[in-house]
C-alpha cells in the first residue's frame, strides 16, 4: 500500500495509459472520513442484505452476470486503456473469469453454505452441525494486474455469502472498479452493498481501521505483511495473496509443442504481469538446447503494441515506470552475474512503459531473476541434470503460488507435483486453474495465507458457527453432572474401559 504524504496529495487520481500516456480519466481520491462513512454505510446496509435468502442473493448475482456480458466491449476498450491489456486478454482475463465465477457460485452457494451435520462418535444422544452466517462488512483491497478479476471476484463472492463491501481499487486502476460498481447497481445490488474508495496506499489502511470484519488483499509480500500486522493488531480474519515465482519444470519427455505453446504463453501474458506467471523455466539438460532454441524463436515473433490501437498485440506495457525499472534492474544483475540475453532485454523507447519480450540463459539461484518475483516479459532459463533436480530447484523459493510440471508421462507428472510445495501445481498446462472457480487459490509460504476462490473460500466469507442441541429431550441429568458421587466414579471408570480398552469384558471384570 504506497501511501503518498497528505499534505502533498492531490485531491483526483489522474489514470494515464501506460501504452501511450494518453489521459484516460480521472477519479476524486477519499479521505479518512470517507472511507469511515461508506463502511458505516456497508454496515447499516448488511442486515437487509443478509436477511435475503442464499437464493435470492444468487439471483441478482446472475443478473449481474448478464450486465457484464452486455457490456464486454466497454470493459475489454477499458482494460486496454487504463492498463494496456491485449483485447484478448481483456475478454478472457476480465470479462469470461468473471461470468464463470459468477456462474459456478450462484449455481452452488446453496449446496456450499448449506449447514454442515458433524456425525458424533460418543455424545450419540445429540446433534452436532456447522451453519455459516456473514461475517459483516468485508474490505477488498485488489492489484491492478487483474482489478476486475481479482478486485470483483472476491466482491461477489462476499455478496453470495451475505455480506456487504467497500473495495480498495489499484491507483493505477481505479477505473475498472468504478465501471464494473456501476453495473453491479444497475443489475439490482443495492448501491450501499457495494462501494468503492480510491486513493494510495493510506486510503487501504483507512480502510482497515475503519471497522471491517474480514479483509480480502492481493498484492506484494511486503505490503502483504503490512496488511496482515494491521489485521493482527485488529484481530481481523483476512485472506493474503501476496505472489509467486512459478517454475515451469520441463522435463526430457515432455510433449515438444504443448510446452513450447503453454510456457510462451505463461511467460508473457499480460506481459508477464501475472502472479502465477512462468518466472523459472526449468529445463532438462537432455533436451534443453533444443527446446530453448525453439522457444527463443517464438518469443522473437510475440507482438508488442498498443492494444488501443489494434487487436493485433500480443504483449502489451508494464504498468508504470516503477514496474520498468525494477524489470530493468533484474536483467541488468542477471547479466553482471553472468546471464546471456537470448532475445530482448531492453526497453522500447517511446511512449509507454514498454519492455522488449525477453529470454535469458545461464540463470543461477545467485541472481536476483531467480529469486525475485519479477512482473515482467522476462522467462529466466535454468538446466537440470535430473526430475529430482527439478524439484529442488522448484522448492528452493521463498513464494510458493503455483508450479508447473510438463511430461508425457501422467504418473511422473502427478508423483512430481505432489513434490512440489505450492498451493496449486498444474501438469501439462498453465494458469488456467485461476479461471476455475471450483478449484482453490492459495499460497504456501510468503504466497499467502487463506484461500480464494472455490467451496472452500466461499464459506471464508462467513462466520462458521457451531450448533449442538439435544436429540433425547427427555433426559433430567447427564451423568458427569453435580452431585459427584463414589458409585459414579466407578460406573465411569468401567465406562472408559469399554469405550477405549479392549472391549465388553472390561465393563464387568471378574471378582
Amino acid at each position: 500500500m504506497s501511501a503518498v504524504p497528505s499534505d502533498t496529495r492531490p485531491a483526483t487520481l489522474r489514470i494515464v495509459s501506460p501504452a501511450n500516456g494518453e489521459l484516460v480519466g480521472e477519479v476524486p481520491i477519499d479521505t479518512t472520513e470517507s472511507v469511515r462513512a461508506a463502511v458505516a454505510r456497508a454496515r447499516s446496509a448488511q442486515p437487509a442484505w443478509g436477511a435475503r435468502s442464499v437464493a435470492e442473493r444468487a439471483e441478482v448475482l446472475l443478473a449481474v452476470r448478464q450486465k457484464i456480458l452486455a457490456n464486454t466491449d466497454a470493459i475489454v476498450q477499458n482494460a486496454a486503456a487504463e492498463n494496456g491489456k491485449p483485447r484478448h486478454e481483456g475478454l478472457l482475463h476480465e470479462v469470461m473469469t468473471q461470468l464463470e465465477l459468477l456462474s459456478y457460485f450462484a449455481a452452488e452457494a446453496e449446496r456450499i453454505l448449506a449447514p454442515q451435520p458433524i456425525p458424533l462418535r460418543l455424545l450419540k444422544h445429540r446433534t452436532s452441525y456447522i451453519h455459516y452466517q456473514p461475517r459483516g462488512v468485508v474490505a477488498i483491497i485488489a492489484p491492478w494486474n487483474f482489478p476486475n478479476h481479482l478486485g470483483f471476484g472476491g466482491a461477489a463472492m462476499a455478496l453470495l455469502a451475505g455480506n456487504t463491501v467497500v473495495l480498495k481499487p489499484s491507483e493505477f486502476t481505479p477505473l475498472s472498479a468504478v465501471l464494473l460498481r456501476r453495473l453491479y447497481v444497475e443489475a439490482g445490488v443495492p448501491e450501499d452493498c457495494l462501494q468503492v474508495v480510491n486513493g494510495y496506499g493510506d486510503v487501504g489502511a483507512a480502510l482497515i481501521d475503519a471497522g471491517v470484519d474480514f479483509v480480502e488483499f492481493t498484492g506484494s509480500v511486503s505490503t502483504g505483511k503490512k496488511v496482515a500486522a494491521m489485521c493482527g493488531e485488529r484481530l481481523i480474519p483476512c485472506v493474503l495473496e501476496l505472489g509467486g515465482k512459478a517454475p515451469a519444470l520441463v522435463m526430457e519427455d515432455a510433449d515438444n509443442e504443448r510446452t513450447l505453446n503453454a510456457v510462451l504463453w505463461g511467460g508473457y501474458a499480460n506481459a508477464g504481469q501475472v502472479c502465477a506467471s512462468v518466472e523459472r523455466l526449468v529445463v532438462h539438460e537432455k533436451v534443453h538446447d533444443s527446446f530453448v532454441a525453439k522457444f527463443v524463436s517464438r518469443v522473437k515473433a510475440l507482438r508488442v503494441g498498443d492494444a488501443t490501437k489494434s487487436a493485433e498485440v500480443d504483449v502489451g506495457p508494464l504498468v508504470n515506470q516503477r514496474q520498468l525499472e525494477i524489470v530493468e534492474r533484474l536483467v541488468a544483475d542477471a547479466v553482471e552475474k553472468g546471464a546471456t540475453v537470448a532475445c530482448g532485454g531492453r526497453r522500447i523507447e517511446g511512449p509507454g512503459y514498454f519492455y522488449e519480450p525477453t529470454v535469458l540463459l545461464g540463470v543461477t539461484p545467485a541472481m536476483d531473476i531467480a529469486n525475485k518475483e519479477t512482473f515482467g516479459p522476462v522467462v529466466p532459463v535454468m538446466k537440470v541434470g535430473s526430475e529430482a533436480e527439478a524439484i529442488l530447484e522448484a522448492n528452493r523459493s521463498h513464494l510458493g503460488l503455483l508450479a508447473y510440471v510438463f511430461t508425457r508421462n501422467g504418473a511422473r507428472g502427478r508423483r512430481m507435483a505432489q513434490q512440489i510445495r505450492c498451493g496449486t501445481v498444474m501438469v501439462n498446462d498453465v494458469i488456467a486453474t485461476a479461471a476455475a472457480a471450483e478449484t482453490p487459490w492459495a499460497g504456501l509460504k510468503q504466497s499467502g495465507i487463506g484461500v480464494a476462490h472455490s467451496d472452500e473460500g466461499l464459506r471464508h466469507m462467513c462466520e462458521a458457527r457451531h450448533v449442538n442441541h439435544d436429540a433425547v429431550p427427555w433426559l433430567s441429568r447427564e451423568l458427569w453432572w453435580f452431585p459427584y458421587h463414589e458409585a459414579n466414579l466407578g460406573l465411569l471408570k468401567r465406562l472408559l474401559a469399554f469405550l477405549y480398552g479392549s472391549g465388553l469384558g472390561r465393563l464387568f471384570p471378574r471378582s
